[in-house]
């Protein structure tokens, strides 16, 4: 039960965790406003408010990536608010200790962070996927506009697929091109569809070519493929833009690529260990701000709290990064530094409660 203590502890932390949030919030969104290339195409397309739409959306997802820094902020600014009141002096007179203090801020934390990953994260994700096309200068742009290339294997076979439109997440090709890479008696197909079904790629009308031989039209034609449709909609599409619930559902589906499963279990398994991070975030603003102290100078404390926070952020985007690639498993990415960031918390909770300095 959460008493009237509580009451002022989470008023306290959540206001200035807000703020700060919200602070990052405008500046993200700042930011992505000046990317005038997104903002005029979205406007002339969809219109100036579906603009504005695309840049709040946006400066909601990397909002939620800064979270562990910003929630670090945030509690180390409301517990030195506590502490310039002497309302944390108060409580601990009182006898409470401080990890019933804690109790109610990480329970609240933990179910915030659950809503923000399922919830907010799936609606800006899909708001995004939906309005925002992909800038100049990224890896698509080393192709030429609107031209999708796969590499295929099968049995026996080792080919090249090139198609200038896609449906059904690129289980329907477009004005396709097969250019095999071994030796084959039809080194070139060119058709006006390409569908992928049970294994195999169909051509429901192909155009055959080969150095030494006319060219001739074949109907249903099928060319074998060890990729599912899950794996090919994985190869078109960023993790970044599918949802928690898209991405658990391509995962029961099975993928067999290794480096896309492992793009995927990351994704997934990253939004699910949000709450972890958060609360370790919190233990170490608490670890290095609630503790006594006989002057009403934060400064070295916030300071190393911020510091350790910004470790803590950079050491879970390049786990981010190793799972992704499957340098780590994901599990162990995904987690490992959130695990670490709640043990330093406790630990020096510990050894603050014991009285060492």
């Amino acid at each position: 039960m959460i008493n009237n203590i509580d009451e002022v502890v989470l008023a306290r932390l959540f206001s200035r965790i807000a703020a700060t949030v919200f602070i990052f919030y405008g500046l993200i969104a700042l930011v992505e406003s000046l990317d005038t290339w997104r903002f005029t195409y979205v406007a002339e397309q969809r219109g100036l408010h579906m603009a504005v739409v695309m840049v709040a959306m946006s400066a909601v997802r990397w909002t939620i990536k800064t979270l562990p820094v910003t929630v670090l902020m945030g509690t180390i600014l409301g517990l030195a608010d506590l502490k310039i009141r002497h309302e944390l002096t108060v409580i601990k007179a009182s006898g409470m200790s401080i990890w019933r203090v804690l109790r109610a801020p990480v329970a609240v934390l933990f179910v915030a962070s659950l809503l923000i990953a399922l919830l907010a994260e799936t609606t800006s994700t899909m708001i995004n996927r939906e309005l925002a096309p992909t800038p100049p200068g990224q890896v698509t742009q080393l192709t030429p506009p609107g031209e999708v290339w796969l590499e295929q294997r099968g049995d026996g076979v080792h080919y090249v697929l090139m198609g200038r439109g896609m449906s059904q997440g690129g289980s329907r090709l477009a004005d396709v091109t097969l250019f095999h890479l071994g030796p084959s008696e039809t080194p070139r197909i060119e058709a006006p569809e390409a569908i992928l079904e049970a294994g195999y790629w169909t051509f429901p009308e192909a155009l055959v070519r080969a150095p030494v031989d006319p060219a001739r039209t074949v109907f249903d034609l099928r060319v074998p493929t060890r990729s599912s449709a899950a794996e090919i909609s994985l190869k078109l599409a960023s993790t970044e833009d599918m949802t928690f619930f898209e991405l658990a559902r391509l995962l029961q589906r099975g993928v067999s690529d290794p480096s896309i499963r492992a793009a995927t279990s990351m994704r997934l398994i990253k939004l699910l260990a949000l709450p972890l991070v958060l609360t370790g975030s919190l233990l170490i603003g608490f670890a290095f701000t609630a503790g006594y102290s006989r002057n009403s100078q934060f400064g070295p404390a916030v300071l190393y709290g911020i510091v350790l926070g910004f470790i803590v952020f950079i050491i879970t985007e390049m786990a981010d990064r190793a799972g992704s690639t499957g340098v780590l498993d994901p599990l162990f990415a995904a987690t490992g530094p959130a695990m670490v960031a709640i043990v330093i918390g406790v630990t020096v909770l510990l050894r603050k409660e014991d009285g060492w300095t």
